[in-house]
């Protein structure tokens, strides 16, 4: 019997309001190589880092180099347009690791989330209007687009919408 490769990933991304002022947001990757945890804090309302830290407990690369260093660039950086690319070239200026830039967006992309929960929530009653009203949503705001299994390629809610 030939020898199979086996694969499989969890990712968790959670947000939690700390007070008036502090969102903190973190995701936790686990896979068949990789276990690691990134958090940032957020300063309401201008939705800036200002606090982010982690932890890579396993990877193929072995230890993220320069992890904590890499993390202290994305203070101040606020989460809005253009976040992905800053945070990115940030990161990168710092350390290779790249799994450490995709787990601070995905932070940041939970919080973003977290603001749309009401508009979410607001969904017509009638079924016959609730594709129509989530495909306007992730329309008017394209960063939903494949946030999850609803608005991922494929699904019907978001046929014909092409992001940039």
């Amino acid at each position: 019997m030939p020898d199979i490769l086996c694969f499989s990933r969890n990712r968790r991304t959670s947000v939690e309001q700390i007070d008036a002022q502090t969102m903190k947001s973190s995701c936790c990757l686990q896979d068949t190589l990789t276990d690691a945890f990134v958090e940032i804090r957020v300063r309401l309302p201008d939705l800036e880092i200002i606090e982010a830290r982690g932890e890579f407990r396993r990877s193929p690369h072995g230890d993220c180099p320069a992890l904590d260093r890499a993390l202290e660039t994305v203070n101040g950086v606020r989460i809005g347009s253009g976040m992905l690319k800053i945070i990115r070239g940030l990161i990168g200026a710092v350390t290779d690791c790249s799994e450490l830039a995709f787990m601070v967006e995905e932070c940041c992309h939970g919080v973003i989330l977290a603001f749309t929960k009401d508009t979410l929530v607001a969904c017509p009653p009638a079924e016959t209007e609730q594709v129509g009203y989530y495909r306007n949503l992730v329309r008017d705001n394209i960063r939903l687009y494949n946030r999850c299994a609803a608005f991922a390629p494929g699904s019907s809610i978001v046929k014909g919408i092409d992001p940039p």
